[in-house]
């Protein structure tokens, strides 16, 4: 039996690249979505022209729009505590001073639970649908996180924080070479498309996770290489960082590059991690490696990156709490690599894509001079959802309405949040049409919260904060 839902419609039709998103951006304010009792999309368009199936059940949302699910590239299970971490510096200063400590609680079983619980209860009420999640070092945290995420109905890609050299501070998250294979072996066999066998239509999926290159070591990162050429065609993913801090001398680029005696911080990542970036082992790039911030990439890393098929998670709001800069958008996306959307919970403070969005509006409409863009809300948009699919390969499953897709939708109520409503009622809208929809969209994803964002759907099953005792939902 099918359901059909009712609203105002906003969505990425197709599959553009994000310079032409605004061609395909749609919008019915009178819009039919039709969801198919298996969870797909029958139909999406106006409601007066849905087809008239025998049994169906109407929900009618009124005035509240239908979005696709947020898609959130990047984000630490481990660090669901510590959006308030105050570390006296940039990016080493604060993983040595808040966030190692903060990552080895999880050891702690109960704790690692009441974690896993709390990040997924905080991923439902920020409308996170799928995310690409960096996990915790410790098994039984990351069990309990794919456990909880397969009981909410969420969709999750995420691996074991892999660490196996490191300062005094992270010593409780490292492990000997041989231990840090043997436990991501073990998570793939155990969790790797564990609901249906299946990368096509799995949830639950399982990424290969280096924290990032000063993390391990180049025995680590040949091992890496080895075991993701035995599972990569099971569809296992890579997640790490890349070209975050770029401080002379001492930041994380050029520690990388003095460490390995690389030429570029990517080829680490890309087999030849050995002095004068020599073939080490293989690599581990490609269309379903993400890899997070590239704030600082030459033309060489991003041309590769697209070459293989590699994708950049884009978390503005963490880069402006790091002071790592700002990624280069005219240049990134001239590359042709796919740029999604990543909250980095939890250097980013955010939990809402939705704001994570518009600070990505704020910082590339100040980059200097000809770099300076005025991002469209229908690029924005297909940042937030769309271009996060593609990054994770699921773009054929989900990311936008089009027929045969997963339901993945949001229904957004803004009288449920009042400053939104007064914006969308009563903010200045222009006489001509399209201009007037990319107004209304703005204002919708400028001025979203957490309240305003009524039920979230998974391929047609609404999902719930599991009890009332979840954390306050976001930030006015």
């Amino acid at each position: 039996m099918s359901t059909t839902h009712l609203g105002h419609i906003f969505h990425i039709a197709g599959s553009p690249t994000v310079e032409r998103a605004a061609d395909a951006l749609v919008e019915l304010p009178d819009g039919a979505l039709v969801v198919s009792d298996t969870g797909t999309i029958e139909y999406c368009g106006p409601r007066a022209e849905r087809p008239t199936l025998p049994g169906e059940v109407v929900i009618d949302h009124g005035s509240a729009f239908l979005m696709p699910g947020f898609v959130d590239t990047h984000i630490h299970f481990p660090q669901v505590y510590s959006t308030d971490a105050y570390g006296g510096g940039q990016l080493l200063e604060w993983l040595n001073n808040c966030i190692f400590p903060a990552e080895a609680r999880l050891a702690d079983p109960e704790f690692a639970q009441q974690a896993a619980r709390d990040f997924t209860d905080r991923r439902i009420a920020s409308g996170t649908t799928a995310a690409m999640v960096f996990g915790s070092a410790f098994p039984a945290a990351q069990d309990a996180l794919f456990a909880e995420t397969q009981r909410a109905g969420l969709r999750i890609v995420s691996g074991r924080g892999i660490q196996t050299a490191g300062p005094e501070t992270a010593a409780a998250l490292i492990t000997s070479e041989s231990e840090a294979i043997a436990l991501t072996a073990e998570e793939i066999a155990r969790w790797h498309c564990a609901d249906t066998g299946n990368p096509r239509t799995a949830h639950l999926q399982v990424a290969i996770v280096p924290r990032f290159s000063l993390s391990v070591t180049t025995h680590t990162l040949r091992s890496l290489g080895e075991l993701y050429d035995d599972v990569r065609d099971r569809g296992v993913y890579v997640h790490s960082h890349l070209n975050e801090n770029n401080r002379p001398g001492t930041g994380e680029i050029d520690t990388v590059k003095a460490l390995f005696g690389v030429e570029s911080y990517l080829d680490t990542y890309d087999g030849k991690f050995l002095p004068g970036s020599m073939v080490g082992g293989p690599g581990l790039l490609g269309r379903r490696t993400i890899m997070a911030h590239a704030v600082h990439c030459t033309d060489d890393e991003l041309a590769r990156m697209a070459q293989t098929g590699t994708s950049i998670a884009h978390c503005p709001v963490s880069q402006l709490f790091l002071g790592s800069g700002t990624m280069p958008w005219k240049r990134t996306i001239a590359a042709g690599v796919t740029v999604a959307a990543g909250t980095d919970v939890g250097a980013g403070d955010e939990w809402l894509i939705s704001r994570v969005l518009s600070d990505a509006f704020k910082v590339h409409i100040t980059e200097p001079g000809d770099d300076s863009v005025s991002l469209h809300p229908a690029e924005l948009l297909f940042t937030g959802t769309l271009a996060g699919a593609r990054a994770l390969d699921m773009e054929d499953r989900f990311g936008n309405f089009d027929v045969g897709k997963d339901a993945d939708f949001l229904v957004i109520e803004p009288g449920r949040w009042p400053p939104l409503a007064a914006t969308i009622e009563r903010g200045i809208r222009s006489d001509d049409p399209d201009h007037a929809r990319d107004q209304l969209l703005f204002a919708l994803l400028m001025g979203l919260r957490e309240p305003a964002i009524a039920e979230v759907h998974v391929a047609g099953r609404r999902v719930e904060v599991r009890s009332d005792d979840h954390p306050t939902r976001g930030r006015a």
